[in-house]
């Protein structure tokens, strides 16, 4: 048998971030049965790489590194090398984070492991320069010290039993659970107070001098946000909404958000959310615009609602495959005009001459320049990231205009620019489909469709659903792949495809009214059961039971760039509950049971299981809606309205119609959220309960709403509302 390792086999890959180093010198290898059979029969040790394309110091390190014929020597005659794309291997990049920040305090991309043959890793560390510099080795004299150690007997038994040792360390922060012998038998999951206990950690973590969390780089942060307004809902304390706008505003504000062409960034270099790290990742611009929806119900704020839309657009143009769902990335760098070089931001950056030579009114590139920050010093590199710094009603009194018109240039002004920037050379996008990257955006589209009022984002949100559903999942077998790239399928999917994607299509389910949905739903739920709840240990993991064995099976409890998938499910699941034979709800709260000591110490890091726990403990608020279509004035209504953990439970409005839906749905009895709550006089009627206690049928939203307002699901809730500061339809 032909040693693969013998050729860099990344050519044979779909994912951009493989492909990226196809040309590399360094054999690569794409983490299969092959590569680690081979670095057995060698008995070498396997050199592990893990980024993903629009990670800036991965490129770094291939320029320096794995271009280099010399360190490609070393890396093939004495390791098999693998590279990972993380976004395609969560679990195997879970891992191996995991030891590395155990060990070294500090995690991120790129990671470089080193592990035994087996997979078990010995040494650890992100980034490293090709030369030592700074107290930092370099990668090439790394490498060959490792390489040298391991033909040690002495040495690499030193490094084996290191490799047991961080193995073990690593089982017990990812797989172990609690003892779990009382789950399911009257032990109590976390109350309510889990929520406030989360959101005052959240403002103890507050910036308030520059908004968002913490002293120093600034990452945009949607779960404390969703906490802070769910608590601030539960409570009406209003520091907690203080916060919440305020880090709205400074992300709305500042260069986390693309002001010439809507979207956000990463995360930002520096405290004050001047200079972003310029990638713009799928997740980031579907949990953000969400919070900014929660923004603009609970405040009335019209610009909470225009960077939502505008970020939707980005999204639409940039992110969106023509036949539907949603693309994973773009890349930091592009080409700069300038120099012809690859630099980080060039698409993105401008000086006062760029913006004068666009515009052809000197006033109008004076105005730009005063509101976003566009100065001869630079803020980047001698350029600069647009910045709004200043407000309509500064600029009127400097320029001597009408407010109004100082909106009319400056909106003509950014059209002009964007349409400049167009020309420029384009940053690079990875146009992987991940099944639960696109639940998230779905999930957005869906709710921007009630909160908005936009049919529109309905269609997007259901076009994006149906692409992944006839892409990834697989009907016969009722499993769900992970990506999709130019018709080629790859990796089982994990707890977050299911639940995140789950989630998406109840929301579709909720602003369409079409049972396919609901009834997709809940056939991902019933694979999560079967799939990664494991009763014994009262927990789900986030690799399916019957995938891939890792040297251990993670779990996802803490929130980190996407919300914790364990979360989401738990979520997910409460919801599904109302609809479903299963006892989905059961299984929630025993989840919720097993770590409900982790939830109370350490609420800020667990943010989205707080929620769920809140819920449990709140109790559903069900709005059932016997209609064929939802009247106008209804939606309006609600969507005016916060209600985070609001159920919209549409049927047909006649027990024929509901029929049908039953044998779409596999059911032989209509669920109690539906049965008796047909159309009444034959309008279309609501249904309104919480925690079991309902309402009167009513065919008025006003008095449904009244009664919610009467029964809020914790003493003191706000009942917030944008009605407070007028209705946006």
């Amino acid at each position: 048998m032909t040693d693969p390792t013998r050729r860099n086999r990344l050519d044979e890959e779909e994912s951009p971030y493989l492909r990226q180093h196809a040309d590399n010198p360094v054999n690569w290898q794409p983490w299969d049965e092959a590569a680690l059979a081979a670095a057995k029969e060698r008995n070498v040790p396997i050199f592990l790489s893990i980024g993903y394309s629009a990670c800036h110091w991965c490129h770094v390190m291939e320029d320096e590194s794995f271009e280099d014929e010399a360190v490609a020597e070393v890396l093939n005659e004495n390791f098999v090398p693998i590279k990972v794309d993380r976004e395609e291997r969560p679990d195997v990049d879970s891992i191996y984070m995991t030891v590395c920040q155990l060990v070294t305090g500090r995690g991120g991309w790129p990671l470089s492991a080193w592990l035994t043959p087996e997979g078990k890793p010995f040494f650890v560390g992100t980034y490293f320069p090709r030369e030592g510099k700074q107290g930092q080795p370099g990668f090439l004299d790394l490498c060959e010290r490792i390489s040298d150690s391991w033909e040690s007997e002495e040495d690499r038994a030193e490094m084996e039993n290191r490799a047991e040792q961080w193995t073990d360390a690593a089982k017990d922060q990812l797989e172990e659970t609690p003892d779990a012998a009382g789950a399911g038998t009257g032990a109590a999951p976390p109350s309510s107070d889990v929520l406030e206990t989360a959101a005052d950690m959240v403002l103890r973590s507050a910036d308030r001098q520059h908004g968002g969390f913490g002293s120093g780089q600034k990452f945009p942060q949607p779960s404390r946000l969703r906490v802070l307004a769910r608590a601030y809902d539960r409570t009406g304390r209003e520091e907690y909404l203080e916060v919440f706008e305020e880090t709205l505003d400074a992300m709305a504000a500042g260069g986390l958000y693309d002001h010439v062409g809507g979207g956000f960034h990463r995360y930002c270099v520096d405290r004050d959310w001047t200079v972003p790290h310029f990638e713009k990742m799928l997740y980031d611009n579907a949990e953000i615009p969400r919070a900014f929806l929660s923004g603009y119900q609970l405040t009335g704020e019209d610009r909470y609602a225009t960077v939502v839309s505008e970020t939707l657009e980005f999204v639409d143009r940039e992110l969106t495959h023509d036949e539907g769902g949603f693309f994973s990335t773009l890349d930091a760098q592009s080409e700069s005009p300038e120099t012809g070089e690859h630099e980080e931001g060039a698409f993105y950056v401008w000086t006062p001459e760029d913006v004068h030579e666009a515009l052809e009114s000197e006033t109008d590139a004076a105005l730009f320049c005063a509101r976003f920050d566009i100065s001869e010093s630079g803020n980047f590199e001698g350029r600069n990231q647009p910045n709004r710094v200043a407000t309509v009603s500064e600029l009127a009194d400097q320029f001597d205009l009408e407010e109004s018109e100082i909106l009319k240039r400056l909106d003509s002004a950014r059209q002009t620019l964007f349409e400049a920037r167009e020309e420029r050379p384009r940053p690079a996008r990875d146009e992987k489909v991940l099944a639960g990257w696109n639940g998230l955006l779905i999930s957005t589209y869906a709710e921007a469709a009630l909160v908005l009022g936009a049919d529109d984002y309905a269609a997007t949100a259901v076009d994006a659903l149906e692409f992944v559903r006839d892409r990834l999942w697989n009907e016969a077998d009722q499993r769900l792949s992970r990506r999709y790239k130019d018709g080629d399928v790859k990796v089982d999917g994990y707890l977050e495809d299911y639940a995140f994607l789950a989630r998406g299509a109840l929301d579709c389910y909720q602003a369409t009214g079409e049972v396919a949905h609901l009834a997709f739903a809940l056939e991902l739920a019933r694979v999560i059961e079967a799939e990664f709840w494991d009763e014994d240990r009262g927990t789900l993991y986030f690799t399916p039971e019957s995938g891939e064995s890792l040297v251990t099976r993670p779990q996802e409890l803490g929130d980190q760039s996407t919300p914790s998938a364990t979360g989401v499910a738990v979520e997910v699941l409460l919801a599904l509950d109302e609809f479903a034979d299963e006892d989905f709800e059961d299984i929630a709260a025993t989840v919720l049971e097993t770590h409900a000591n982790k939830l109370e110490s350490s609420a800020l890091e667990h943010a989205t299981l707080c929620l769920a726990a809140d819920r449990l403990a709140a109790g559903a608020l069900e709005v059932t809606v016997a209609a064929d279509e939802l009247p106008t004035e209804w939606r309006e209504g609600f969507a005016s309205r916060y209600l985070p953990d609001r159920l919209f439970a549409r049927r047909p409005p006649t027990e024929a119609g509901l029929d049908d839906w039953l044998e779409t749905l596999g059911l032989d009895d209509a669920p109690p959220i539906w049965a008796g709550r047909e159309a009444r006089d034959g309008e279309p009627t609501l249904y309104v309960c919480r925690d079991r206690t309902c309402s009167p049928p009513t065919h008025e939203v006003t008095e449904a709403l009244e009664w919610l307002g009467e029964n809020a699901a914790v003493e003191g809730s706000s009942a917030s509302s944008v009605e407070e500061s007028g209705s946006p339809f």
